[in-house]
């Protein structure tokens, strides 16, 4: 007689298994700990398998191939350019890489993360986007959520330029707004990793293969979105999801930025629409970036000045030289 018993008390009840595959259907690219996150809001842990019973699962079923040990890839090291301790600390902005829908339109994907709380704000899909495309999405995200107090991004346009601080047209406003613009140095995308990380989850499930056009990919990333803020364990957040932690901010978004203002100490001048200012007769290049803004000039010897644009210290005046140059490495704004 065959010696196989008839029952195996240890087997994972056929419930439970079906359970375990209707996530993994749900959720395509999902592994064995999120898969048991989401059944702990519905089963009692102790009812729960391992992981590895859970990974068994999906590989008797067919939908996981199983592979080998993978060697571990070393991190880079780069110490944080900003700290969050609380949602709003800093928000993260970019663009995902482009690609192109089904019909041969570019989509440039446009997203906003809560450093945080890792909650995704905005996640739009824009042709040919302009600075001011970025600036009305973030308009109607700041009236949606609130201000954060930082906002992380490269140095690219429209984010960054090459100007004096770097400051771009949209990081002028964000300075109207009391929110600092921050940048990753050129070249180290690591200074930024939850943000690229956050980009590789978003083309696997929603533009691997693209969708047919703009409006069905805009759709996608809106499920997406939905999903990854209040059902996608998170495992940075012990297997919380976003929503769980994210909160609107308490700064409002006001009707109107404000006009930069400074003590009396300063010297105040408007710049140019060719990014000057009239300073001791002579026209001195300040950037185009702060065209039509009230900038600061603040004597700190007998021929320097400090030039500030709101609460940043963008470079020094050399009143013999005439020439506003930018600010040592290790200047604080």
């Amino acid at each position: 007689r065959p010696r196989a018993p008839w029952s195996h008390p240890n087997q994972t009840p056929a419930e439970l298994e079906r359970a375990i595959l209707q996530v993994r259907k749900a959720h395509p690219t999902w592994g064995s700990k999120k898969i048991l996150a989401v059944l702990t809001r519905e089963w009692t842990p102790g009812d729960l398998p391992a992981r590895s019973t859970v990974d068994q699962v999906l590989i008797r079923a067919g939908v996981v191939t199983p592979r080998g040990p993978r060697r571990r890839r070393r991190p880079i090291g780069s110490a944080p350019v900003v700290e969050a301790q609380a949602p709003n600390d800093a928000w993260s902005i970019d663009y995902k890489g482009w690609f192109r829908v089904g019909d041969g339109t570019r989509c440039d994907p446009l997203t906003v993360n809560d450093v945080y709380s890792r909650a995704s704000l905005e996640c739009r899909a824009l042709v040919s986007p302009k600075l001011e495309d970025v600036r009305n999405r973030l308009d109607r995200v700041f009236r949606e959520v609130g201000l954060p107090k930082v906002m992380l991004s490269d140095n690219g346009p429209p984010f960054g330029s090459r100007g004096i601080g770097g400051l771009s047209r949209l990081g002028v406003w964000l300075l109207k707004l009391e929110v600092k613009p921050v940048f990753i140095q050129p070249g180290h995308p690591e200074q930024n990793g939850r943000h690229e990380r956050f980009h590789e989850t978003l083309k696997a499930e929603t533009a691997s293969p693209p969708q047919e056009t703009v409006r069905k990919q805009q759709s996608a990333f809106d499920r997406f979105t939905t999903c990854y803020n209040e059902e996608r364990p998170h495992e940075a957040l012990d297997m919380r999801t976003p929503a769980e932690l994210y909160e609107p901010s308490p700064r409002s978004m006001p009707a109107r930025a404000p006009e930069f203002e400074y003590a009396d100490i300063f010297e105040v001048r408007r710049v140019r629409t060719d990014g000057t200012i009239k300073w001791e007769g002579e026209h001195l290049f300040v950037g185009e970036a702060m065209s039509g803004e009230l900038i600061g000039i603040e004597p700190v010897g007998e021929a320097d000045w400090h030039v500030h644009v709101g609460n940043m210290r963008l470079g020094v005046l050399h009143e013999d030289s005439g020439l506003v140059l930018p600010l040592a490495e290790d200047a604080v704004h």
